[in-house]
C-alpha cells in the first residue's frame, strides 16, 4: 500500500505521510472525469487493527462525526470508504507544520512564539472548539462534542498562516458510548485537564484547559506542566500548578495573564467556554492593535523553515508511536527496543539482578533476589547501613544503590523505625474501639499524622492530611502495586519480573518501569495507583485485632494521588468491608439503647451519597433500638433475604452511629 501509484478505490497513493500504533496517513491524488484530480490526506487503520471491532468503531464514528462539521478552523472530511475490508477517510490535505513543529523550532533557535502569533493561533483553535461544542444534528439537537486532544500535533498550521483543528478520533459525543469508553482516560500526556486525569466526567471546558496549557507553552519555550516522570507531569495538571506562569523568563503581560487563569481553572465550571475564550483572546489582539496574525504566522513558519511539507495532519512522529494515547518517556539513553517495548511474548525479559548481604552479625546471605531486600527493608531488618553487594560488585551501604534507596530514606516506606509512642496524642486497642470509629474520628477532630496500625508482625499506616486520608503503606506483600496489578490483570507476572530487572533505572519505582517497558500507559499506571491506595486504605475496615496509635503532624513525604472518593464515600465503603462479626461488635455497645437521627451530625448526610435504602434507615424518625430495628425491618422481609437484608441494615446503623449520623435518645 506504501507504494508510489498504488489504488484505493479512486484513491492513488502518492507517498505514506505519517503513521501512528493503529492508524497511517498518506498522501493521495482523487483522480475523476476529465482530468479531475485533487490531493488528499488519507487516513486507514493499519491491517492488524482492522478487526479489531472497537477500533473500527472508534474510526468510524470519527468519520461520522467529523463529516457533520464545516468550519473554516477545522480539517474537512470529504470522503469515508471501504475498500475489500480497508476502511479509511479522505480529509483535507494541509500544507504546512503543526504546532508541536513550531514549538520544537523555536526552542531550538532559543525563542518563544511570539505574542501575536501565539494569539492568533490559540484563537482560531478556539473557535474551532466553540463551533464544534455547540454544533447540532439534523434534528436540531446538540451534538455535544468534546474534543479531548487538543495537543499541538492536532493544531495544524498552514502556509498562509491560518489554523486548522485536526483528529477528532477519540473525540466524545452525548449518547455515543464508543466515544465516552468509560473508566478509560485517553489524551496526550501534558496536555489534560484535571478531570480527564481523574477520569471524570468531560465537558467542552475540558478542551479550553488544554488549549490554555498549548498557549501558555508557546508564551513560555516550555512545556506548563514541565517534564520529569510521568506521574510528576500528571500530578501537577492534577493540582493546576500555575507556578511556570510566574517564573516565566520574559513576563507574560497582565492581561494575558488573566484569560490564561481562567481558562485554567481548577474547576470546569469557572473556566470561559470556548466561544467566550475566543472573544477574549480576539480582545487582546484588537487592543493592541494584532491584526496581521496569519501573516505573521506565515512568515515565521517561512523562517524557520517549516513550510517545505505537508502538515502530519496531527501525527506527530516524535511522540508516541499509539496515536491518541499518552506517549511514553524513555529514561536517557535507552530506547525502546532496549526496553524490551511492545516485546510481551517476544524477546526474552532483561536477566534478573541478584544481590548479596552481610547480616549485622557478619553472616553472608544471597544470592537473594531484589524483592526479597524489599521485604526485609519493609519488615525492618534491612537499614541504610546494611552492606549489600549487587552482582559480583563491591559491598556498600544499601543506601547507596538508587534502586533501595527510595525505600530507605523514605518516613512512610521504611519499617525499622516508627513515629515514637510517646508523640502519639490518641492510642487504643482493637476491638475495644472499632476501626470505623478511629478512622472517623481522625477524619473529623485529629487532622494532620499517621495513624498507626500493629498486629503483631503485621503493620500499616495511613497518613491524613487535614483529616483526609493521602497514603497508604502496609508490610503485608500481598499489598504491594505490583501484587495488585497482576490480581487486577493489569499486568502478568513475567512483566513484573521484566520491571524488577530494570528498576535500579526508575530509583525502585514498579510503576514507571512497567510504563517504559510499555506493559502500562502512564495514566493507567495512576488509576492503577489511585485504585490500589483505596483497597490498602478499604482493607484497614477489616482490622479487628491489635492496637493503633494517632501521632499528629507526620505526613509521608510520598507523591500524592488522591483516592478520587471524598473521606465520607471512603467511610461508607469502608463499612461494607467490615467482616459481619466486626459490625456486631461496633453495634454492640448501643445494641438495646434508643437511638434517633442526628440533628446536626458534623458531616452532612448528604455527603455520604448513600443509597435511597441506606437513606431512609437512616432517616427514619422513630426512637427504636438498634435490635428493635432490625427486627421491625426483617419481619417485612421475605424469609429468602432476610439474612442479607439484616446484615446490610446492621451496616448502615453501624455507619449512623460510628460517624455520629445517629445518637442515643436523651
Amino acid at each position: 500500500m506504501e507504494g508510489t501509484g498504488t489504488e484505493l478505490g479512486p484513491y492513488v497513493i502518492e507517498r505514506r505521510l505519517a503513521a501512528g500504533g493503529m492508524a497511517e496517513v498518506f498522501v493521495a491524488d482523487r483522480r475523476g472525469a476529465h482530468g479531475f484530480s485533487k490531493r488528499v490526506a488519507l487516513k486507514r487503520i493499519l491491517p492488524q487493527f482492522s478487526k479489531d471491532r472497537a477500533f473500527v468503531r472508534m474510526f468510524i464514528d470519527e468519520a461520522q462525526l467529523v463529516a457533520k462539521l464545516t468550519h473554516p478552523n477545522i480539517v474537512q472530511v470529504f470522503d469515508f470508504g471501504d475498500m475489500d475490508g480497508q476502511l479509511f477517510i479522505a480529509m483535507e490535505l494541509v500544507q504546512g507544520a503543526n504546532v508541536n513543529r513550531l514549538l520544537r523550532a523555536v526552542a531550538a533557535e532559543g525563542e518563544a512564539v511570539p505574542l501575536e502569533v501565539a494569539l492568533h493561533v490559540a484563537s482560531q483553535t478556539a473557535h474551532a472548539l466553540a463551533y464544534a461544542h455547540g454544533a447540532r444534528d439534523d434534528q436540531g439537537q446538540p451534538i455535544g462534542i468534546v474534543h479531548r486532544d487538543v495537543s499541538p500535533a492536532n493544531i495544524l498550521l498552514t502556509y498562509t498562516g491560518h489554523v486548522k483543528l485536526s483528529d477528532f478520533g477519540i473525540a466524545r459525543a452525548f449518547g455515543k458510548e464508543t466515544f465516552t469508553d468509560r473508566g478509560h482516560v485517553r489524551g496526550k500526556l501534558g496536555y489534560m485537564s484535571p478531570e480527564q486525569v481523574m477520569a471524570e466526567s468531560l465537558s467542552g471546558r475540558s478542551d479550553v484547559f488544554t488549549l490554555c496549557t498549548v498557549l501558555a507553552e508557546m508564551l513560555l519555550a516550555k512545556p506548563l506542566f514541565g517534564t520529569g516522570s510521568n506521574m510528576d507531569v500528571l500530578l501537577r495538571i492534577r493540582d493546576v500548578d500555575l507556578r511556570p506562569l510566574d517564573d516565566a523568563p520574559v513576563p507574560i503581560d497582565a492581561d494575558v495573564q488573566q484569560v490564561l487563569r481562567l481558562g485554567l481553572r481548577p474547576s470546569p465550571d469557572e473556566r470561559p467556554s470556548a466561544s467566550k475564550l475566543a472573544r477574549a483572546l480576539d480582545e487582546l489582539m484588537r487592543q493592541r492593535g494584532f491584526a496581521r496574525g496569519p501573516h505573521r504566522l506565515s512568515q515565521l513558519l517561512f523562517r524557520l523553515g517549516l513550510l517545505g511539507d505537508e502538515s502530519l495532519q496531527g501525527f506527530d512522529p516524535n511522540s508516541a508511536t499509539q496515536p491518541n494515547s499518552v506517549p511514553l518517556r524513555m529514561p536517557e539513553g535507552t530506547s525502546p527496543q532496549k526496553l524490551g517495548v511492545g516485546q510481551r511474548g517476544g524477546e526474552p525479559p532483561p536477566a534478573r539482578t541478584e544481590y548479596k548481604m552481610l547480616s549485622e552479625s557478619g553472616q553472608l546471605e544471597g544470592p537473594i533476589t531484589y524483592l526479597s531486600i524489599i521485604d526485609r527493608i519493609m519488615s525492618g531488618k534491612v537499614s541504610s547501613s546494611t552492606l549489600v553487594c549487587k552482582k559480583d560488585g563491591n559491598f556498600v551501604p544499601a543506601n547507596a544503590l538508587a534502586e533501595f534507596r527510595r525505600f530507605l530514606n523514605s518516613a512512610a516506606l521504611r519499617w525499622d523505625k516508627d513515629p515514637p509512642e510517646s508523640d502519639a496524642t490518641h492510642t487504643g486497642e482493637f476491638p475495644t474501639a472499632p476501626i470505623l470509629h478511629v478512622i472517623h474520628e481522625v477524619s473529623t477532630r485529629f487532622g494532620t499524622g499517621v495513624l498507626s496500625l500493629r498486629n503483631g508482625e503485621r503493620r500499616k499506616r495511613i497518613y491524613f492530611v487535614e483529616g483526609r486520608p493521602e497514603f497508604v503503606c502496609s508490610t503485608d506483600k500481598s499489598e504491594l502495586l505490583g501484587e495488585f496489578l497482576v490480581e487486577n490483570g493489569q499486568c502478568k507476572r513475567e512483566d513484573i519480573e521484566s520491571a524488577l530487572a530494570i528498576l535500579s533505572r526508575f530509583e525502585g519505582r514498579i510503576g514507571d518501569a512497567l510504563v517504559s517497558l510499555g506493559v502500562l500507559r502512564p495514566m493507567d499506571l495512576f488509576r492503577a495507583i489511585q485504585s490500589h491506595l483505596r483497597q490498602r486504605y478499604l482493607e484497614a475496615f477489616q482490622w479487628s485485632e491489635g492496637s493503633w496509635m494517632f501521632v499528629p503532624r507526620v505526613t509521608s513525604g510520598e507523591e500524592m494521588v488522591t483516592f478520587g472518593d471524598s473521606t465520607p464515600e471512603l467511610l461508607r465503603d469502608g463499612v461494607k468491608c467490615m467482616a459481619p462479626e466486626a459490625v456486631v461488635a461496633a453495634l454492640a455497645p448501643v445494641w438495646e439503647t434508643p437511638i434517633q437521627r442526628h440533628p446536626a451530625p458534623p458531616v452532612a448526610m448528604a455527603q455520604y451519597r448513600l443509597d435511597p435504602t441506606w437513606s431512609a434507615w437512616l432517616n427514619d424518625e422513630s426512637e427504636l433500638s438498634p435490635r428493635e430495628r432490625v427486627s421491625k425491618v426483617c419481619a417485612d422481609s421475605p424469609e429468602s433475604s432476610r439474612a442479607a437484608i439484616e446484615l446490610d441494615l446492621k451496616r448502615a446503623l453501624c455507619l449512623g452511629t460510628g460517624c455520629d449520623l445517629l445518637h442515643v435518645s436523651v
